[in-house]
């Protein structure tokens, strides 16, 4: 019971910051502006939950334990055969897919792939650099992996955008 409770305390202070910080600011752009950045924050507020949460009941003891430096060896349980290593790598390709589609859409002058990119590389970087503080462990792995997923993503987007950006021009004139 304890455990869900910490995860309600994250999930409430993400639906707090959704409802009284972004919806007032995404309702006045429109509809198709609304769907997609509330896609967009839903979709980044999964990865927080499995990458990193709980969040906000572990900020006082973040320092309590040694910090783990990322291991810095590309693949090595893939290398070694260690655990499941390719559902691992799978997963980390899937979880960044969504950015890749989503990312270029919530930009005001559509993102380019590099940019787009770039910007998956940031998310995946900031969360290998935090994981160590909740005492997760990081790995380069799930850099590239994610990167990967990233450019993936950004290539459905480009297939799927003409029907993407007929729906959302259908949403703004209703």
């Amino acid at each position: 019971m304890k455990y869900l409770i910490k995860y309600f305390i994250d999930f409430t202070v993400l639906v707090f910051l959704y409802v009284f910080v972004f919806l007032k600011r995404w309702r006045t752009q429109g509809r198709d502006r609304l769907l997609v950045n509330t896609l967009m924050y839903a979709y980044l507020s999964l990865v927080l939950y499995f990458t990193m949460m709980p969040v906000v009941v572990s900020i006082p003891s973040m320092l309590d334990h040694p910090y783990k430096p990322m291991n810095l060896v590309p693949f090595i349980d893939v290398s070694l055969g260690r655990g499941d290593f390719f559902r691992q790598v799978f997963l980390n390709v899937i979880m960044t897919l969504p950015f890749g589609f989503l990312f270029p859409l919530t930009q005001d002058k559509r993102a380019k792939f590099g940019v787009t990119v770039l910007f998956c590389f940031f998310m995946s970087l900031g969360i290998e650099l935090l994981q160590p503080f909740f005492d997760r462990s990081s790995d380069i792995t799930d850099l590239i992996t994610n990167a990967i997923g990233g450019v993936l993503g950004y290539g459905l987007y480009v297939v799927f955008k003409p029907v993407t950006f007929w729906i959302l021009e259908r949403l703004k004139t209703r």
